[in-house]
């Protein structure tokens, strides 16, 4: 098993949570038709992103959205990383990626540890903390092909978080994502490059496609990027699958060539899993 279809579903994500979920499933099981082991949505697919939808939309896990996840993994017998939705759990809302197997069952819950709190003056302004709680842990799963390690959108701009997945074994790490019009183009990819070069592993990211009409419009451009540093794969603004072939064996080569995982100076410094 050293290589393994991905795809990432670029979802337009409309006002409808109905009609989110059900283009959502169509779009798995014709990225699974086309050989993809694993499938990825992305952040918020199941409904507008924005502080002032989280808690009308917010469910339970697990809940509504999550059991057609569950339904449509088992179904087409498939790895499936189910973008974020947002939860409602204890009087609280989260950012949360559910992860399912190809027997359905639930492998992972990644509740957003970073919270998208920002000011860009004259640009952008976002607070996830007005409405949201972070998480407060690693999430990784195991599949047939490798380990995965996931984060949500923000927490890619951490580069200890990606190290730690890295020194557990991950060599595939998943962001679901909706960067915006301003820190997109700035920042989308070359967050994603230093990921992958940095730990030497392949990075994907899954946004929702992009809708100008939207009170938050994402960047869209879906995203696989090699060890090397190199995207591999690419997606325009508009709704679409990207199919990227994973190859496990480039890793190694790559790991072999520039050995920099056993050459760190340990002695020196370190980044720790707290808990």
């Amino acid at each position: 098993n050293w290589a393994f279809r991905l795809a990432l579903i670029q979802l337009h994500v409309s006002a409808a949570k109905s009609d989110n979920l059900q283009r959502a499933c169509g779009l798995v099981r014709e990225a699974s038709a086309k050989g993809a082991k694993l499938v990825a949505l992305p952040e918020c697919f199941n409904s507008p992103y924005g502080t002032q939808y989280f808690k009308e939309y917010a469910e339970k896990i697990p809940g509504e959205s999550t059991q057609k996840l569950s339904e449509v993994a088992k179904e087409c017998s498939i790895y499936l990383i189910g973008g974020s939705i947002p939860e409602e759990d204890g009087g609280k809302l989260y950012n949360t990626c559910t992860v399912f197997g190809p027997d359905g069952a639930l492998l992972a819950k990644h509740r957003k540890v970073h919270l998208f709190d920002i000011n860009v003056p004259g640009k952008i302004q976002f607070k996830e903390s007005e409405t949201l709680s972070p998480g407060n842990s690693f999430s990784m799963f195991d599949t047939p092909y490798c380990k995965v390690g996931l984060g949500i959108c923000y927490d890619m701009r951490f580069a200890e978080m990606a190290q730690i997945y890295g020194q557990k074994g991950c060599q595939l790490l998943i962001y679901p994502g909706a960067f915006n019009m301003t820190t997109g183009p700035a920042h989308w990819e070359l967050l994603q490059r230093g990921r992958a070069v940095d730990n030497q592993l392949y990075v994907a990211t899954v946004s929702p496609a992009r809708d100008e009409k939207a009170s938050y419009v994402a960047w869209g451009h879906s995203t696989v990027v090699n060890p090397w540093g190199e995207v591999i794969a690419k997606a325009g603004a508009e709704e679409t699958v990207v199919y990227t072939d994973i190859d496990l064996k480039k890793l190694a080569e790559i790991r072999q060539q520039i050995p920099i995982l056993s050459q760190k100076r340990c002695d020196l410094y370190g980044v720790e899993m707290k808990k």
